[in-house]
C-alpha cells in the first residue's frame, strides 16, 4: 500500500442521509463508525461495494455504544467495552475492513501505574488482533477536560514494550495539537518516538469557539496566519513513511466550503505527500 487519502464518517457525523457525500473521488478510503442503526450500516456496506474503495471501523460501529472505556469506566464497565470491541473486531474481519481503530490509551486524567494499565490492554488487543487476522489501530486520546495524560503517559511508554505486541496506532493532529500545548512542549516532541508505528492519520486543525473548540478542515492559509496552528512540519515528518492512511476528520460545525476542504486535499497530496 502507498499512501492513501481517506475521509471519516466524521465529516457528516455519519449523518445516514449523507452517506452518499463520503465518496468523493479524491479519497480512496472511508473510515467511519457510530452508525445510527444497522440498516444505516448495511446502506453504508452497499455503497462501499459499489464504490471499489477500501473502509475502516471507528469504534463503536454503533451510536450510544462504549468509545472510551477499554482502560477505565467512562460510560461502561471495561468487561463490557472488551465484549462489544471482540465482536467489532470479528464482525469487520468477516466484512472485509481494512482495520478497526480504537481509542486506547485514553485515561480521564491522572491515573496509578498507566504502564501497566497499558500494556495489560495491548496484551488483549495484540490477541484480538492475532485471533481475527484484522489490523488494529490504538487512537491516544485527550481526557477529561483536555486532559493531556493518556497522550503523555503513552509518550513515556517504553517503545521495546509496545514492539512485543504488533500494533500500530492513529495520530490524531488536533489532539496532539492540544496536548502538546498543555504539555508546552513541540508536538513533534510527542511524535518522533512512534514514526515506525503511524498507520493513520486524523487530519484537522482546531477553533477555539467561547471555551470549546471544533475540528475545521487543513488548509495552507492556516500556517502563517497567527490564528490557527501550522502543521505542515509535522505532517511532513509523518509523510516520510509510507503506507499511511490520511483521514480527513473535520466536522460540519463550521459549515466548511467544500472547495477550501478541496484546496486543503490538494495542498497535502502536492505539498507534504508529493502525490501528482
Amino acid at each position: 500500500m502507498s499512501n492513501k487519502m481517506a475521509i471519516s464518517g466524521s465529516t457528516i457525523m455519519s449523518d445516514t442521509s449523507l452517506l452518499h457525500e463520503l465518496f468523493i473521488n479524491e479519497a480512496d478510503h472511508i473510515e467511519i463508525g457510530e452508525f445510527e442503526n444497522e440498516a444505516a450500516y448495511q446502506h453504508f456496506l452497499s455503497l462501499v461495494i459499489k464504490s471499489n474503495k477500501s473502509f475502516g471501523l471507528h469504534s463503536p460501529l454503533f451510536r450510544n455504544e462504549s468509545i472510551y472505556d477499554l482502560i477505565e469506566n467512562v460510560q461502561f464497565e471495561p468487561e463490557k467495552a472488551w465484549v462489544q470491541f471482540e465482536t467489532e473486531v470479528k464482525r469487520m474481519a468477516e466484512e472485509g475492513a481494512a482495520y478497526i481503530l480504537v481509542h486506547f490509551p485514553y485515561f480521564q486524567d491522572e491515573s496509578d501505574d498507566p504502564n501497566k494499565k497499558i500494556e495489560e490492554g495491548l496484551q488483549k488487543l495484540s490477541c484480538l488482533q492475532a485471533k481475527y487476522n484484522l489490523p488494529i489501530v490504538c487512537e491516544p486520546k485527550l481526557g477529561m477536560w483536555k486532559s493531556p495524560k493518556g497522550i503523555e503517559y503513552l509518550h513515556k511508554f517504553p517503545i521495546s514494550v509496545w514492539e512485543r505486541y504488533g500494533l500500530e496506532l492513529c495520530i490524531d493532529i488536533g489532539d496532539y495539537l492540544l496536548a502538546a500545548a498543555k504539555l508546552s512542549v513541540h508536538p513533534l516532541e510527542l511524535i518522533q518516538k512512534w514514526q515506525d508505528h503511524i498507520k493513520v492519520v486524523h487530519l484537522h486543525n482546531i477553533e477555539f469557539l467561547e471555551g470549546k473548540y471544533i475540528w475545521i478542515p487543513i488548509h495552507p492559509s492556516h500556517e502563517n496566519d497567527d490564528v490557527y496552528f501550522p502543521v505542515k512540519e509535522i505532517l511532513s515528518f509523518i509523510a516520510k513513511h509510507n503506507n499511511i492512511y490520511w483521514v480527513l476528520e473535520h466536522t460540519p460545525h463550521s459549515c466548511p466550503k467544500k472547495e477550501f476542504v478541496m484546496e486543503g486535499i490538494q495542498w497535502l497530496k502536492e505539498d507534504i505527500l508529493k502525490i501528482e
